[in-house]
C-alpha cells in the first residue's frame, strides 16, 4: 500500500488548508488512517486519525475544535481540513494506516507517506 499525501502550501495565520491522504488500494487488517506532523527540530506528533469502518475520529487536543478529518471510503482517501490555522502549526505533515494499538502513538502506524508541508505565517 502506498500513501501519497497532498494539499500542502502557505497561507496566513487564521486561514484554512485541507489535505488529502490518498491510498493505492484499501488497506486490508488496518484500523484506518492518521494523520501526523513534524516541525523543523521537533519530533514527528501525533495530529488525527479516523477508522474505516465507522469513522471515529480522534485528535490531539492542540487541533481539536480548528481541524476535522473526514474519510471517502469509495476513493480510499482520507481528508484533514484544517482551519484557524496558526504558525505553530507549521510543520511536514505525513499519513499513514493505523494497523493496531493506540490510535495516538506512532509505533501503530505503517506505509507512510512522503509527506505536505505547510507553512503559516503570521
Amino acid at each position: 500500500v502506498q500513501l501519497q499525501a497532498s494539499g500542502g502550501g502557505l497561507v496566513q495565520a487564521g486561514g484554512s488548508l485541507r489535505l488529502s491522504c490518498a491510498a493505492s488500494e484499501r488497506p486490508s487488517r488496518t484500523y484506518g488512517v492518521g494523520w501526523f506532523r513534524q516541525a523543523a527540530g521537533k519530533e514527528r506528533e501525533f495530529v488525527a486519525s479516523i477508522t474505516w469502518a465507522d469513522g471515529s475520529t480522534f485528535y490531539t487536543s492542540s487541533v481539536e475544535g480548528r481541524f476535522r478529518i473526514s474519510r471517502d471510503n469509495a476513493r480510499n482517501t482520507v481528508f484533514l481540513q484544517m482551519n484557524s490555522l496558526k504558525p505553530e502549526d507549521t510543520a511536514v505533515y505525513y499519513c499513514a494506516t493505523w494497523q493496531r494499538g493506540s490510535a495516538y502513538s506512532e509505533i501503530s502506524y505503517r506505509n507512510w507517506g512522503q509527506g505536505t508541508l505547510v507553512t503559516v505565517s503570521s
